[in-house]
């Protein structure tokens, strides 16, 4: 037999053998919101179960063919987020202690039971499945969220948050053949960036070219793109290949692109719109199949302003824009670096180094690094050649940085004071007199503005907020939406 009252969200079924007990059950729970199933069986409650799992379960003991125990031992096995509760008599105490040992049971009610009690008693499962069905789901959302982080990536080593949006932007980018245009401060992983899109893309069995536009004196440039014929100009003693020819049918990475001799730029922009071009003192003309990746550590824009950088070149170039972030904005990529980097320079200079110590470590994660990632491989390098060991100290990084003790200290003091975002730290001056009765503003409105203070201080970062705030991520999202909603 089953009978049903209410629709609701909240399901919660009610199993019992005997109709007058239904019945009362029945009259009781007609005041809640909740949609209420009432079966006389344990075989059509689990029926029901695998068509639509329940929020709640309430279960007499004493039933023929499948009692009480087995039943809720059953749902606790495969539905472990429903709420199990037990209906029995006081004299039923054998078959309490199997529900509890197989059904692990939350709670009971007892016959007879008293009306209002009754209800608190759901009401108080419903809250409490809620509760852990919400802690579920953030769980897995944290669980997904974690194994979604990568600590390396290609050639990269870092599993910071910027560092993942620079991963998910290549993975994207990687397979077209779109052209990208990387910008960062010098030392940041540019060349980095450029092989990974060229590995992960369908040339990645053709050849990858790197060219330093800054590295290669003006005169020369033209020939290191294009070649040049034997006799094109003193000292072109051969005919030569260059990077555009080099390149076919995979990638040509133009590092400093803003370094470049503007009137050359031009016949850039051509070849890449055309895919031909002619060498140096040559009349035949070559096509070649290209795809291009450039990099610059100058603001394009500012670069565009100065009259260093064609407009034309650069939105050409600038189909897909990367940037890669300074290492002082990499939260704790700096310690995983060099940990990558200790390893490395000992095995190749045959040291026995094991680590760094506490303060060494905070002195890496509290130092600016204007230099970037390559200064950090330089420092490590250096402090595994100078360094005694086997533990690296503060002493060996200062060392290699040409910092005074003084300096040291206080990198060090400033990291170890470096504190999260609380409400310990509300911005509420410490004499400011109380607010009179109808100045209070209401709760819900006082965590808004407090939440969107704190991701203003994590500049945007929302998973940062949530962590100084001590709530998960994916809590802040689902207000945030809540707010837009609201709003529209």
């Amino acid at each position: 037999m089953l009978d049903t009252i209410g629709a609701s969200a909240t399901r919660i079924l009610f199993v019992d053998d005997e109709p007058s007990i239904l019945k009362s059950l029945r009259r009781v729970t007609r005041s809640m919101s909740a949609e209420c199933i009432f079966v006389d069986n344990g075989r059509d409650a689990l029926a029901l179960m695998r068509e639509n799992p329940f929020d709640v379960v309430v279960s007499d003991m004493r039933m023929p063919e499948m009692d009480g125990a087995t039943l809720l031992a059953e749902i606790a096995r495969d539905y472990p987020e429903t709420m199990r509760l037990v209906l029995s008599g006081f004299a039923e105490d054998d078959l309490i202690l199997a529900a509890i040992n197989e059904g692990r049971v939350w709670g009971f009610i007892h016959k007879p039971w008293d009306d209002h009690q009754l209800i608190v008693t759901l009401q108080h499962a419903v809250t409490t499945q809620q509760m852990m069905v919400e802690r579920a789901l953030l769980r897995r959302t944290v669980e997904r969220y974690t194994s979604e982080l990568k600590e390396s990536f290609v050639s990269f080593v870092g599993g910071s948050l910027p560092m993942q949006a620079v991963y998910n932007q290549i993975e994207r980018a990687a397979p077209s053949n779109a052209s990208v245009f990387i910008t960062g401060p010098s030392g940041t992983g540019k060349e980095l960036a450029a092989e990974a899109i060229h590995k992960l893309s369908e040339r990645k069995n053709g050849p990858f070219i790197a060219l330093n536009c800054a590295a290669i004196p003006t005169e020369l440039m033209e020939s290191e793109i294009f070649g040049h014929v034997k006799g094109a100009f003193t000292g072109a003693v051969s005919a030569r290949d260059g990077a555009a020819t080099q390149a076919h049918n995979g990638t040509l990475f133009l590092d400093e692109i803003g370094e470049m001799d503007i009137s050359l730029q031009a016949k850039l922009l051509r070849f890449i719109q055309t895919g031909s071009f002619q060498k140096v003192g040559g009349t035949k003309q070559e096509n070649v199949n290209i795809r291009f990746v450039c990099a610059t550590n100058r603001a394009p824009l500012d670069a565009i302003a100065n009259g260093t950088l064609r407009e034309d070149l650069y939105y050409r170039l600038n189909v897909v824009a990367l940037h890669l972030p300074p290492l002082n904005q990499r939260e704790n990529d700096p310690i995983l670096l060099a940990n990558t980097f200790l390893q490395r320079f000992a095995a190749q200079e045959r040291k026995e180094l094991v680590g760094f110590s506490s303060e060494a470590s905070s002195l890496i994660l509290g130092y600016d690094w204007p230099g970037n990632v390559r200064q950090l491989q330089n420092c490590i390098h250096n402090v595994v050649v100078m360094s005694a060991g086997p533990l690296i100290t503060p002493n060996d990084i200062a060392i290699a940085l040409q910092l005074d003790p003084q300096q040291v200290a206080t990198i060090i003091s400033n990291k170890a004071l470096t504190k999260p975002f609380t409400p310990s730290a509300a911005p509420i001056a410490p004499n400011a007199s109380k607010p009179n009765a109808d100045e209070l503003q209401p709760l819900s409105k006082i965590e808004k503005n407090y939440i969107e203070l704190a991701i203003e201080v994590c500049h945007g970062n929302v998973v940062k907020a949530a962590s100084a705030l001590g709530v998960s991520p994916s809590t802040l999202y689902r207000k945030i939406q809540s707010w837009e909603a609201k709003a529209s």
